[in-house]
């Protein structure tokens, strides 16, 4: 019996800060760039994204790095974290990559980075993937998030076909976190204020007035909140499921690694709500 040999494991781009921009108290807006780039596959989808390698707070290395090579080397609590971030802009000629990073204070490991990152400092990461992008044949758009999902409906924006009615909800902390979003269609757009993690969202999407005709719709941000919407929308609008991008990026009380372990679980489980009884 042949054995089939091992995948060469794929090597992470390396990437160097070129410029950063504080959009508000809690985006901050990091460009890179770099020869790693050459071949960056992004265009088809809006919510293109990267993963990160980012070592914690007080590793003893530095990017760049093998992964492998740290976790031989060093305790668990040393080898880098993997954050999962939008491609907010992709310029190809000038190979910039520019992501936004919502910051919290010294809250979580992405975040304090992106807030003290400066230029030259360097960024590994993988990617991109992605699968959502505005069906142009939708009679008009729905797109629904917090402050996480603001890069990923800022991206979409721009593809949102001229004129289209396009109905956009967002909760951030505060009024200093709205930020200018730009569309061809006709935006519709809706500021809350809160954490992300209570019921506004949802009773927002339920007292909107939908527009007539078929819907393509986006809801992304806090798990629980983001899966209260999409019952809400599967079962009560009859919205098709294959209409929907939904998804939660984070999830309340937990950090990236443990939402990471529990949320295949947790997607099974939003899926069964949605099967005929």
């Amino acid at each position: 019996m042949t054995e089939t040999p091992p995948r060469p494991r794929r090597r992470p781009k390396i990437t160097t800060v070129l410029e950063t921009e504080h959009l508000s108290p809690h985006l901050v807006r990091v460009v890179v760039g770099g020869e790693d780039l050459d071949g960056f596959r992004v265009g088809e989808f809006t919510d293109h994204y990267v993963k990160l390698h980012i070592p914690p707070p007080g590793a003893e290395y530095d990017a760049p790095f093998d992964t492998e090579d740290v976790k031989e080397r060093y305790p668990r609590e040393q080898w880098p974290r993997v954050r999962t971030y939008t491609v907010r802009d992709w310029d190809a000629e000038q190979r910039r990559l520019t992501i936004d990073f919502v910051v919290h204070g010294d809250e979580g490991v992405a975040g304090p980075w992106a807030a003290g990152a400066k230029p030259g400092d360097v960024l590994q990461l993988m990617g991109p993937g992605g699968g959502y992008t505005p069906n142009p044949d939708a009679a008009w758009h729905l797109m629904v998030g917090d402050l996480a999902a603001v890069p990923a409906i800022a991206a979409a924006l721009p593809r949102v076909p001229a004129g289209a009615p396009v109905h956009v909800i967002i909760e951030v902390p505060g009024p200093e976190d709205e930020i200018a979003l730009d569309t061809p269609g006709d935006l519709h757009l809706t500021w809350l204020h809160g954490d992300g993690t209570g019921d506004a969202l949802a009773v927002a999407v339920r007292d909107l007035d939908f527009p007539a005709g078929d819907v393509h719709a986006f809801v992304h941000g806090e798990a629980a909140v983001t899966r209260e919407i999409r019952r809400h929308l599967v079962l009560d609008r009859g919205i098709p499921r294959e209409e929907l991008s939904a998804s939660g990026y984070w999830k309340a009380g937990r950090d990236d690694e443990a939402w990471r372990a529990e949320k295949a679980d947790f997607n099974r489980a939003a899926d069964a709500e949605l099967e005929p009884a």
